[in-house]
């Protein structure tokens, strides 16, 4: 519910931000710029949210598959949202060779669950449970059409930016200044954008837990995919570079989150156990400038933080 009101509430200031730029245009042009604005504005938020499955869909290559093709698949992902209290959602298998999964939809019955075929030979049953536990966790939370909706807003804002940095209107007006106010509010609107998909990863670790998984089985999980997106070629990642938000964590990083996450993996067993995330409960986790700039800078939160989390679900300190 605070993760619902924490986007809620951001999107509403982030259409705010985009109805002052609109006034700003108004202003400046009359109220036909003004409602040629917000018909566009309107226009491709409609568009982003109406067509976004099917986009979702065509970059990833779904099949969805029936309970006869994947019976185990549907076995977990009905009893996930049966336990969540929400409708099953439609299921999916992405064919890409980058182990993950995914979630998206346009609204709570609308919903769906994919995973690659990678992940399925990755993962053993509990780790692949915690995955789709949060994937389902994502659904519930209806944060996959609220990213969906403020991800339209810098788009927008760059679209003025663009147009409006080095032009004139009719009257020879200088309005260099909205297009450079407008570029300020992108690149802040942009960085909104990110935090929030951050802060969504963390509510859906907990939603996978709060549905019966063990986070060392999440956490053994995400050390895996990272393992398994790093042997991924770079030609691949970049076929994917635009929906990397809907993975369960960001592949283009797997490389760096892979050498965080040794020093957590005591054993070097592959695998992160109870005990392993006890050790890590009580530790003092040290992040790098670097590794901080970073996370600013991406859709998912730093892994070692993540599993920090995790760690203190475990232990009953989060």
């Amino acid at each position: 519910m605070w993760l619902r009101l924490r986007l809620y509430l951001m999107l509403t200031v982030m259409f705010g931000i985009v109805y002052a730029v609109i006034v700003m245009i108004a202003h400046m042009m009359g109220v036909s710029g003004f409602m040629f604005y917000a018909v566009i504005a309107g226009g491709i938020t409609l568009v982003q949210y109406m067509m976004g499955p099917k986009m979702v869909e065509w970059s990833m290559g779904v099949k969805y598959v029936s309970e006869a093709e994947a019976p185990e698949l549907h076995s977990m992902v009905g009893e996930l949202a049966q336990k969540a209290g929400i409708r099953k959602p439609r299921i999916g298998i992405a064919r890409m060779n980058i182990p993950n999964a995914f979630a998206f939809g346009r609204w709570g019955s609308d919903g769906r669950v994919c995973v690659t075929q990678p992940i399925m030979k990755l993962l053993n049953r509990g780790e692949l449970k915690a995955v789709l536990g949060h994937e389902i966790s994502h659904l519930k939370n209806r944060d996959v059409a609220t990213i969906t909706m403020l991800s339209v807003i810098p788009m927008i804002l760059w679209y003025v930016a663009w147009n409006f940095m080095f032009s004139r209107n009719r009257e020879g007006n200088n309005t260099a200044m909205i297009g450079i106010v407008a570029f300020i509010l992108y690149f802040i609107t942009n960085m909104l954008v990110l935090y929030a998909s951050r802060i969504r990863e963390y509510y859906a670790d907990l939603g996978s837990v709060r549905l019966g998984n063990t986070p060392h089985d999440m956490a053994s999980a995400l050390y895996k995919l990272v393992y398994g997106n790093a042997r991924v070629p770079k030609e691949s990642l970049k076929q994917i570079e635009g929906y990397k938000a809907f993975f369960a964590n960001d592949p283009s990083r797997a490389a760096n989150d892979l050498r965080e996450l040794r020093q957590v993996d005591l054993d070097m067993s592959g695998t992160i156990d109870d005990n392993e995330l006890k050790s890590l409960s009580s530790m003092d986790v040290k992040i790098k400038t670097s590794d901080k700039l970073m996370e600013v800078l991406s859709t998912h939160p730093n892994m070692v933080k993540r599993v920090k989390h995790l760690s203190e679900l475990a232990h009953g300190r989060a």
